[in-house]
């Protein structure tokens, strides 16, 4: 009887814990503004077709997936079957996408792309939350200008790197004096 009532109320912590949410129904920018995910890039990327972001500019692509978040750095291949379950993007600076021309320059694309998500994976295999915000925080701050990565949202990087958007914001607000906190 005892272990009636305990898968009882398991099951109901578990109801009541996590609700039937989606994050990506929409994420709120730092300054305040809704960012939407009907976008013409989200349309381009599930299209099918393979883009490439422009390497000529300080741009990329965070995209959005069930569970986690990728980036698609200058130069890394974007869309195509790679992207099918893509179920966001937020543009980051000017984004270009550019579609490539050849065989190789589409090859090359996608070995960018993977170069980009080992870097996110070497960030993610961070024991602590706290050192892998940290990490893609100052990963995003040397290509990107310090304004454009302080308005990205906290759900982006948490998903990023496999963390709640409370530790994002800690992290952000608490600056070097949570790194060196954590890193001790």
């Amino acid at each position: 009887m005892d272990s009636e009532k305990r898968r009882r109320y398991q099951t109901a912590m578990v109801s009541t814990y996590y609700p039937d949410t989606n994050l990506l129904d929409r994420i709120v920018m730092s300054d305040g503004a809704e960012q939407s995910y009907g976008s013409d890039i989200l349309t381009k990327v599930l299209s099918g077709k393979v883009f490439m972001v422009n390497s000529r500019k300080r741009n990329g692509l965070i995209l959005f997936k069930k569970y986690h978040a990728e980036f698609a750095g200058p130069g890394a291949a974007v869309g195509g079957d790679y992207d099918r379950d893509c179920q966001g993007v937020l543009p980051i600076g000017n984004l270009s996408l550019l579609s490539p021309e050849s065989k190789e320059e589409r090859q090359k694309a996608y070995l960018i792309r993977r170069q980009w998500i080992r870097l996110i994976k070497q960030i993610t295999e961070k024991p602590i939350a706290q050192q892998r915000v940290q990490k893609i925080l100052d990963q995003f701050e040397q290509y990107f200008a310090p304004e454009v990565v302080a308005k990205l949202p906290d759900e982006a990087f948490a998903l990023l790197v496999g963390v709640l958007p409370q530790t994002v914001a800690v992290v952000r607000r608490l600056g070097s004096e949570a790194e060196s906190r954590f890193y001790d």
